[in-house]
């Protein structure tokens, strides 16, 4: 059974970056891989995905200042965040399932098997 653990969270302020990284317990050759993020009161949504053969996808509420890649080699996706503000402040989920397609991956969280713990990011002043 997959596992996935999520680090690299923390306080930072408003401008600042953050490399959230997703550690598999296994290999992540088979599958496609999502961050999601859920906001207090709020419900979790999609923010990046990337597909088997790396291609990726990201909201357009994040495109300029986030990356999700990934690491094979360390079986490890990462988000790289950059210029966050108050509004990304969540905790941050990421998510696996075993794809047959090589380019494809979702941002739907109904879509996803296997589901981390969960990273809390807070970009406050």
């Amino acid at each position: 059974q997959l596992q996935l653990v999520e680090s690299g969270g923390g306080l930072v302020q408003p401008g600042e970056s953050l490399r959230l990284a997703c550690r598999a317990s296994s290999t992540l050759d088979d599958y496609a891989i999502g961050w999601f993020r859920q906001a207090p009161g709020k419900e979790r949504e999609g923010v990046a995905c990337n597909c088997r053969d790396a291609t990726t996808n990201t909201v357009d509420f994040v495109k300029g200042r986030f990356a999700i890649s990934r690491d094979n080699d360390r079986d490890t996706v990462y988000l790289q965040m950059n210029m966050l503000n108050p509004e990304d402040t969540a905790v941050y989920y990421c998510a696996a399932v075993g794809v047959r397609w090589y380019s494809y991956c979702s941002l739907y969280q109904s879509d996803y098997s296997v589901w981390g713990q969960g990273t809390q990011v807070t970009v406050s002043s």
